[in-house]
């Protein structure tokens, strides 16, 4: 009959028991293998089933950490959106998940073009130009009439494919350069895009954007 360690915890390699395990030294070298599974199985043998941690409720009332708990700064009068403008926006960003989310399989099963290069998933200088454009990437334009100036693509597949990392790159961009159009509707996209649950990546990168 199994002890209820061996259950948990089935033996994985023969070794005797009893026998000469009262004369082994713990704080001495082992001389040969199986002198040292006697010693393992004797330190185990000395540990506590239960071991409760002794606390000092004393040292809990004690703050040790000053934290700030003040909230941001509001905006100036006249430059906070309205409410209704922020409702119409949250609205506006629903339907379009519900969009996605009911056409994602679809974009799924679909083949890129065969014209359509992709970018090493670690190249992060790559997909920076993939996304931005090579005009935005070399910051030799970025003005509001250079976002249309270069051929659309259909990157349905790509987005699904690399949303973590291209959101992690390009609020990387976002925190370097200036604002450009382009950076905007890839950004909209890719947070569109993130699938639920959401994984530590995508959590620290929208904090990190709202910041």
């Amino acid at each position: 009959m199994k002890s209820d360690v061996e259950e948990l915890m089935p033996r994985l390699l023969p070794l005797e028991t009893g026998g000469g395990s009262g004369n082994l030294d713990l704080s001495g070298t082992p001389r040969n293998p199986q002198e040292y599974l006697r010693q393992v199985q004797l330190e185990a043998s000395l540990c506590p089933e239960v071991v409760v941690a002794q606390i000092d409720p004393t040292k809990l009332k004690k703050q040790t950490v000053n934290v700030s708990v003040a909230g941001c700064h509001a905006a100036p009068q006249g430059f906070s959106p309205s409410l209704r403008w922020q409702q119409q926006q949250v609205s506006n960003f629903s339907d379009v998940r519900q969009s996605i989310t009911k056409n994602r399989q679809h974009w799924r099963s679909q083949i890129l073009d065969d014209n359509v290069q992709m970018p090493r998933l670690t190249d992060e200088e790559g997909w920076k130009r993939f996304c931005l454009g090579e005009n935005v990437y070399q910051g030799t334009s970025s003005g509001p009439t250079d976002a249309h100036q270069e051929p659309a693509l259909d990157y349905g597949k790509v987005i699904q494919l690399f949303t973590p990392y291209c959101l992690y790159v390009l609020i990387s961009w976002f925190e370097e350069r200036e604002f450009v159009p382009q950076l905007g509707c890839w950004l909209y996209a890719l947070l569109a895009c993130l699938e639920k649950p959401l994984l530590p990546e995508a959590h620290s990168s929208i904090r990190q954007l709202a910041r």
